[in-house]
């Protein structure tokens, strides 16, 4: 195998690690929600529409487990959870950033057909 090649695979596999952790429809607008301030469980259903609990409850899991949000009992009566973003998490912004300018002008040549 030459270095190029070599090269190329060790791309292709950071790629699919990148969507593996933030692919799909619903992660990084949960991160943002989280981001923007909500905390708790129905804040964050609320502010994304058409998600279900289901998924949420999902994704959320997967989000912690790859170091994006920390999710916290907060031990008050009734017993609250809340999720908070991570510090690892703000590096998604040099990945977020590009993909929304990519996405509007996407949006704009799309309308344009």
């Amino acid at each position: 195998m030459t270095n190029d090649e070599k090269r190329f695979q060790e791309k292709i596999k950071a790629i699919q690690d990148t969507m593996f952790v933030l692919g799909g429809k619903w992660k990084l607008p949960i991160i943002l929600s989280i981001y923007s301030g909500n905390r708790r469980f129905n804040d964050i259903s609320n502010s994304i529409p058409k998600i279900t609990n289901r998924v949420l409850s999902k994704e959320l899991k997967h989000l912690e487990e790859n170091l994006l949000i920390k999710r916290s009992v907060i031990d008050d009566y009734p017993v609250r959870i809340e999720y908070a973003v991570t510090d690892y998490a703000y590096g998604l912004e040099e990945v977020i950033l590009p993909m929304e300018s990519w996405g509007k002008k996407h949006r704009k040549r799309i309308a344009i057909q």
